[in-house]
């Protein structure tokens, strides 16, 4: 059994291995990665990225970073594609090879019926000598001098390279795509992270009650308006625009600071100045507002600054914004 202090060692070791392996990658962008990025971006077709083993794991992630980011990807297994997936690539397609060795059988086997298609072949490898190397149109070249493995056996470093050389090629091409947050979002409209891209504010306070009062309503019509519309605050309009707010905390300060109410108004007790968005903005930013203001509630206006509703917290909290 290893001590704590071994373990820590064990794993300070294995980290730095791997962050080595991540630096060379930048000795090796050289004429061949900037050839293929510009390839791919003018590139008609898809790009196919194919692999076997530990290596199709990294394909598979590398297209679907490709593939979020506005580079049409397809994963084909190199072993699947000579038993019919080699019907996945059209003739404007582009295919990335990944392999360590480059020398591996199935690779040899596609290798060939790649090269007879005409498709631009790139072998992102391990061995800038291997048959994939020599054979690939271009090369990608993750070599490294060891695995993290003490044994020098289990892709460790050799995939962590893999996967970073992915990234970087994915990056390059979102910048000189010029890739905005919009189309992020085009392409992330799923869970809290796409909700963040897309969702507005007048996507959400349009399901809420409209509490409204004009400023000579009284303390009672305040507080039943407050009560009946269940967002602990109400606006206070005139003639379509907002005079003030009123929230539970103001109440309960009228209550401290008064000993009668009787012949109080709105106006007497509303915040002249209350934090308001537009319904165009993004949900995410009326959190930010809320956060910054320690507030639980934002009124929307519209492009007059006209009051049309409110937004809650517990709207930001259903559609897990937060």
């Amino acid at each position: 059994m290893k001590t704590v202090a071994e373990v820590q060692e064990i794993a300070e070791r294995t980290l730095t291995t791997e962050l080595q392996a991540v630096s060379a990658l930048g000795t090796k962008l050289n004429e061949d990665f900037h050839v293929i990025v510009e390839r791919i971006l003018h590139l008609k077709g898809r790009v196919i990225v194919t692999g076997v083993g530990k290596s199709a794991l990294i394909a598979q992630k590398i297209v679907a970073t490709f593939n979020s980011t506005g580079t049409p990807s397809v994963f084909m297994h190199a072993a699947d594609a000579v038993h019919g997936d080699l019907g996945i690539i059209q003739k404007e397609d582009l295919v990335i090879c990944i392999s360590k060795s480059g020398n591996t059988p199935e690779i040899k086997v596609l290798v060939p019926l790649l090269k007879h298609a005409g498709n631009t072949l790139i072998g992102m490898v391990g061995d800038v000598n291997s048959y994939l190397a020599k054979q690939a149109d271009f090369i990608l070249d993750t070599t490294v001098d060891k695995e993290a493995c003490p044994l020098n056996l289990a892709p460790t470093s050799s995939t962590t390279a893999q996967i970073v050389m992915g990234d970087i090629l994915a990056v390059c091409l979102l910048e000189c795509r010029s890739f905005s947050t919009e189309d992020f979002a085009r392409y992330h409209p799923g869970g809290s992270l796409g909700r963040k891209l897309y969702l507005k504010v007048a996507d959400l306070y349009i399901n809420n009650e409209r509490p409204e009062v004009a400023p000579g309503a009284s303390v009672k019509e305040v507080i039943l308006e407050i009560t009946r519309k269940r967002l602990g605050a109400v606006a206070v309009v005139e003639n379509g625009m907002i005079a003030g707010i009123i929230t539970d905390g103001d109440i309960r300060r009228m209550m401290e600071k008064y000993d009668s109410i009787k012949g109080l108004k709105a106006s007497d007790i509303m915040c002249p100045t209350p934090r308001r968005i537009s319904g165009s903005e993004l949900a995410v930013n009326a959190l930010d507002l809320m956060r910054s203001n320690n507030i639980t509630q934002l009124l929307v206006v519209n492009e007059n600054n006209e009051y049309l509703g409110v937004i809650h917290l517990h709207d930001l909290l259903k559609e897990g914004i937060i």
